[in-house]
């Protein structure tokens, strides 16, 4: 399996810093600031990426759960919100609150849940942040 890579650089001290990152793909990349990750300034920071690994990693897991159940969707799609909140007075991700949406010919609702619940345990991302709560709502399109 391969390993991927990135890189972050923070110049300054914590309020009046800034930052950036990259990954070695060169498609994954920004500027961040203390305003960006614990304000509300537009721009990216660390939070929204582990969501949107979340979000595609759950998607393709949960794509290939119904594939290989013999059910192959159409379409999955998951929004994902990360929380970063304080816990013993440091900054903690908390929740990542997954809403996923699929075209499944042939599954019902109930069994669409089951395997989205089943994808929670066994997504390599969801399996990465075990100390996070992670929240499903599934449902068919």
């Amino acid at each position: 399996m391969p390993t991927r890579n990135a890189s972050a650089t923070w110049e300054g001290g914590l309020k009046g810093g800034k930052g950036s990152f990259s990954g070695e793909s060169g498609a994954v990349g920004g500027a961040y600031s203390f305003g960006t990750r614990f304000e509300n300034t537009p721009g990216t920071n660390p939070e929204e990426l582990i969501a949107a690994a979340e979000a595609a990693c759950f998607s393709m897991a949960l794509s290939a759960d119904l594939e290989k159940a013999g059910t192959p969707p159409e379409r999955v799609h998951t929004d994902a919100a990360c929380t970063l909140d304080f816990v013993d007075g440091k900054p903690t991700i908390t929740t990542i609150r997954l809403t996923v949406r699929g075209k499944v010919p042939g599954v019902d609702a109930a069994t669409f849940e089951k395997a989205a619940q089943g994808t929670k345990a066994g997504c390599p991302v969801s399996r990465a942040l075990t100390g996070v709560d992670i929240q499903v709502d599934a449902r068919l399109e």
